[in-house]
Parts: structure tokens; C-alpha cells; sequence
């Protein structure tokens, strides 16, 4: 799951999954989704999703894996056909001094038909300093429309004495064809669960503000 807590400050399960240790080199997550929010906007018409993934990280930074979850009409098939996401990401995250750094590719798909024109892939490239984070995603391919995209997100993580974690994610999406727009995030986790805040900037009912819940697991295999 390392690529989309690094890329996805809108995905439930990471922050769900944050500080979850996994010690060998293949790791296997788990998790549940009142409402599955990607960079501010839900994904599944506000209704739960069931979420999961396999990671593989070496030793020397290099790490690949892929996630699934499933997700809502705006990504159904031709004939009306329940679709689902699948990605594919593979990037090296290494040290630079006090300051880590990632680059990375991922393949966001929506398998059930090949003629549902939804998938795109971005490179990305992330900065984390302590409780700092941000960075930035550019869109490099997609089955339909024009390439370009571009995503920026900056956070912020702590944790208290007691265990509480809590934090913030700040993004933009700025898309060549039209459409951008803003979001915000707050969240508060224990063990493995998150409550999280999210408020975007659109117009109408994608605006609205989404409280979500999310319990997350992720174990070696």
C-alpha cells in the first residue's frame, strides 16, 4: 500500500493502515470503507467499500504491489455493468539526508470492460521531512481525454502519548480539459481505525461536507 499512502492523501485506507508495521519483503492489507474518498471526492456514490492489496518492497527501496476496491455508477460498464478499481504501481523511495523521497509510476484500471474508457497512469514524485509531507502527480497516460493532469497535495501527520494519531492533507487538481478544484482533509486514527473530515470545493452535491470511518490491516505473507 506504499504508493497510495504516499499519493492518495484521499484514500481511507492509508491513513487507516498508517504506522501498521510489516517486516518481510511481501505484505498483504485489508480494509472497510464507510465511503471510499479519492483526493476529496467519493468514489462509490457515498455508500461502503471493500478495499485490499499486495505490496512486495526490497531492501533497497525498490517496491511494487496492487489494490482493489470496489466503486460506484459514475465508473459502470457498458450495459450498466458493476466495474471495480484495480492499481498497479511500482516506484523506489530512498534518503536524501533528513529528507525522503519516492518516485514512482501507478495504473489506476477499471477492469470489467475494455470498452469503459477510465484508466490512466501517472508519474509521481513525493518529499517527506518529520511530520511534513507533499507532492506531486502528473498524468501520463489515459484511455480517453487529454493527458496532463496534474495533482499537489501537502500534509501533515502526528501522533500523541496516548496513541492518537491525527493530520491533515491539503490538494489541487488541476485538469488540462477543465474542472479544477480544491480539497481538504482532517483525520483522527487509533489502532486501526480513522475517522476522517472531507470538504471539497465543487459545486452541488460532490461538495457536500463527506465524514467517513475506515478500519484498516495489513500483515506479512
Amino acid at each position: 500500500m506504499k504508493a497510495k499512502m504516499i499519493i492518495g492523501g484521499a484514500v481511507l485506507a492509508a491513513s487507516a493502515l498508517a504506522g501498521t508495521a510489516v517486516a518481510g519483503p511481501f505484505s498483504a492489507n485489508i480494509g472497510v470503507t464507510n465511503n471510499y474518498i479519492f483526493r476529496g471526492v467519493t468514489q462509490t456514490d457515498d455508500v461502503a467499500a471493500v478495499q485490499g492489496g499486495v505490496d512486495f518492497e526490497h531492501d533497497s527501496g525498490f517496491y511494487a504491489g496492487t489494490w482493489l476496491s470496489n466503486v460506484g455508477s459514475a465508473y459502470a460498464a457498458p450495459g450498466g455493468k458493476n466495474n471495480y478499481e484495480q492499481d498497479w504501481y511500482a516506484g523506489y523511495g530512498f534518503e536524501a539526508g533528513p529528507v525522503g523521497l519516492d518516485v514512482g509510476f501507478i495504473l489506476y484500471t477499471y477492469p470489467v470492460d475494455s470498452n469503459a474508457k477510465f484508466d490512466y497512469g501517472e508519474i509521481y514524485v513525493n518529499v517527506n521531512w518529520q511530520w511534513l509531507s507533499g507532492g506531486l502527480a502528473y498524468t501520463v497516460t489515459k484511455e480517453e481525454g487529454d493527458t496532463g493532469d496534474i495533482y499537489l497535495h501537502f500534509s501533515g501527520d502526528f501522533e500523541a502519548s496516548n496513541g492518537l494519531g491525527y493530520g491533515f492533507t491539503v490538494g489541487r487538481y488541476d485538469y488540462k480539459g477543465g474542472g479544477d478544484y480544491n480539497h481538504v482533509r482532517l483525520y483522527m486514527s487509533k489502532s486501526d481505525f480513522t475517522l476522517a473530515l472531507d470538504k471539497n470545493d465543487l459545486a452541488g452535491p460532490l461538495g457536500d461536507y463527506r465524514f467517513t470511518v475506515a478500519w484498516g490491516k495489513s500483515f506479512d505473507l
